[in-house]
């Protein structure tokens, strides 16, 4: 999409892992012709030959910061980001105890965004990289949700399997586009 002046639009997918969160985001992408922001951990993290550590942390939620910047920065209207700060702010929290200061800071500057907040109710999915699968895909459900309101950002539940959750991702976006496009 041209930049007309208008403000920048952001779609902000969260949640636990293996909730869809990266199909969505390129299907919403290409449906409304506009930008997709690719989760940048699973990248950054393929490429290490050892666990990640704080410092590996904080650089992904620097890339996630440029990025955001870089979209903000540029001619186009609308993004979708597959994932932001808030995952990796209790990513943080979780593995550390910790985050840097910034992060909030920088979550909270989102305000204009529609976070689409994924339940985990479809079927977790392994791989290499995820870490929380089970019972713990709930608690973290449970956290973005209190990050959300403690920020107060917008949001919506995206919820259901297959097409239900799609037109579910659709209908939030085209209404929130109509209120702010």
């Amino acid at each position: 999409m041209e930049n007309t002046g208008k403000h920048k639009i952001r779609i902000i997918f969260t949640g636990p892992e293996s909730t869809a969160k990266t199909a969505l985001s390129r299907q919403m992408a290409d449906y409304f012709k506009a930008v997709c922001v690719e989760e940048y951990a699973r990248e950054y993290i393929l490429g290490l030959d050892r666990h990640y550590n704080y410092d590996d942390v904080k650089r992904i939620a620097e890339m996630q910061r440029s990025q955001m910047n870089a979209f903000l920065g540029s001619g186009e209207r609308l993004a979708f980001f597959d994932t932001y700060l808030i995952i990796t702010r209790i990513w943080f929290e979780v593995a550390f105890g910790k985050a840097p200061e910034w992060v909030d800071r920088e979550i909270a500057m989102t305000g204009d965004a529609l976070y689409l907040l994924c339940r985990p109710d479809i079927p977790w999915e392994p791989d290499p990289l995820r870490e929380n699968g089970g019972e713990m895909r709930e608690k973290l459900f449970i956290r973005y949700e209190e990050e959300l309101k403690h920020h107060g950002l917008r949001y919506a539940y995206l919820e259901g399997t297959g097409s239900e959750r799609t037109k579910n991702a659709l209908h939030h976006i085209t209404t929130f586009l109509k209120a702010n496009g």
